[in-house]
């Protein structure tokens, strides 16, 4: 399911599904989409940022283009320590292996992964992130 934003519509809580994961995704050539995310993140229930949340930066291939500051992506993840992957959604092959990892990314945070938790990932992807 997609957003423009958050909170959620409340007249519709009784159809939505269980949400196992929040990817917030970053447009690199656009302020708007990074002030957006952080008017929403303060209505994200604090247990998902124990692995549930993840940023997608989009536009990276066009860095020549940016209207955000790359301090600003490091410090929403440090500040939420969460996950930041960043692609080019124009190139196919990027495209399909982002969708690849958000994918497993999703299976871990359902719980359909045995032996790993959402939790124990996102710490995994964070020190790796780190180094």
């Amino acid at each position: 399911h997609l957003a423009t934003s958050l909170p959620l519509p409340s007249e519709r809580d009784h159809l939505r599904p269980r949400i196992d994961m929040i990817v917030f995704m970053i447009d690199i050539k656009s302020k708007y989409s990074l002030k957006n995310i952080e008017a929403s993140l303060a209505h994200v229930d604090a247990r998902f940022f124990l692995g549930k949340v993840c940023f997608l930066v989009t536009g990276v291939g066009r860095m020549n283009y940016c209207s955000i500051e790359m301090n600003a992506i490091r410090k929403l993840r440090k500040v939420c320590r969460s996950p930041v992957l960043f692609c080019e959604l124009e190139l196919e092959g990027i495209r399909v292996t982002t969708a690849q990892r958000l994918l497993r990314m999703l299976q871990i945070c359902a719980g359909h992964v045995p032996g790993v938790s959402a939790l124990s990932f996102s710490m995994l992807m964070r020190s790796s992130a780190d180094d």
